[in-house]
């Protein structure tokens, strides 16, 4: 499918999938004396990175209502493991990636996630996987080989439960952030102490 055909099927997605999203808009939606701050605040970088472009759109459409924290969700969109390394160069405040397995390759996503963490040494950034080839043998295989953070068969993977497990990816995501830049304080206090010869207590 072409990319120029996204928005066709957003609103063919959208229309098939609007009860199951109800749940979703009453609980994530701001109100409106909300709205002013969310859009004021910068919003938790979500990137999806699928050969097919209808999962970007059902994606975007699953998670369009969502906020955490009176942040909203804004969306990067790759379309194999080599453009996605050069959107998360450019973009090191990605929070969530949204990873297929397969796509130039049958293993590019989980390359990919090799490099996100030994490479550009990303390690805050929370990594969920998605399949449309389910096995629970793989699954196993996966988790204890690589450095993610879940893993999920496409089919499963329901609007609701994508909800469910990109808000707690960011939650962890922003915990995460948190102690390093406590640390990174703590160290510079350090290093500050060291350099006028204070003692460090």
């Amino acid at each position: 499918m072409n990319k120029e055909n996204a928005d066709t099927v957003a609103n063919n997605q959208a229309t098939a999938a609007a009860e199951d999203n109800d749940w979703l808009i009453d609980e994530a939606q701001p109100g409106d004396g909300d709205a002013v701050s969310a859009a004021a605040r910068p919003s938790w970088q979500i990137l999806i990175v699928d050969d097919d472009v209808d999962v970007h759109v059902v994606t975007k459409f699953a998670l369009s209502q969502a906020s955490f924290e009176g942040r909203r969700l804004s969306f990067l969109h790759a379309y194999s493991a080599e453009e996605a390394m050069t959107v998360l160069h450019a973009s090191p405040d990605v929070a969530v990636v949204l990873l297929d397995v397969i796509m130039e390759t049958q293993d590019a996503g989980l390359h990919l996630a090799r490099q996100i963490r030994e490479e550009l040494h990303y390690k805050a950034v929370r990594i969920i996987l998605r399949t449309g080839q389910p096995g629970q043998a793989l699954e196993h295989r996966i988790i204890t080989d690589y450095d993610i953070n879940d893993f999920w068969c496409k089919t499963d993977l329901t609007n609701r439960k994508l909800f469910t497990t990109v808000i707690a990816s960011l939650r962890t995501y922003a915990s995460l952030r948190e102690a390093e830049s406590e640390v990174a304080n703590l160290s510079a206090a350090l290093e500050a102490c060291v350099s006028h010869g204070q003692p460090v207590r």
